[in-house]
């Protein structure tokens, strides 16, 4: 773990990010704490490692996300010599289960 970004506020922010129980309101949670730019380059950068981890070309990579060749790079380097963030998401997530499989959220309102 990087010792710059362990602080009070981060902390603070972790948790409540855990304390989220459904993806409607990790929707509005995150649209209140971020811009859309801010939330899009994240969720970005989680679409290029899903897409590293199943050995996609930069190209493809490039292609498909928009991303630029230094994000994936970026995100390469975090899954290559990070601290296995990534990898423990994955480990969880499998293709036809989510952690809010059986939560409801937007999608699911009549």
């Amino acid at each position: 773990m990087n010792k710059k970004i362990q602080t009070l506020a981060v902390d603070h922010l972790f948790e409540a990010i855990l304390c989220l129980e459904n993806k409607e309101e990790c929707y509005d949670f995150f649209e209140d704490l971020c811009t859309v730019n801010e939330l899009l380059s994240l969720s970005q950068r989680y679409e290029v490692a899903s897409m590293l981890k199943e050995r996609r070309t930069y190209l493809e990579i490039a292609e498909k996300t928009g991303a630029s060749t230094a994000t994936i790079s970026r995100v390469n380097r975090s899954l290559n010599y990070g601290n296995d963030g990534y990898d423990l998401v994955f480990e969880r997530l499998t293709p036809k289960e989510t952690c809010a499989a059986n939560t409801p959220d937007k999608t699911d309102k009549p």
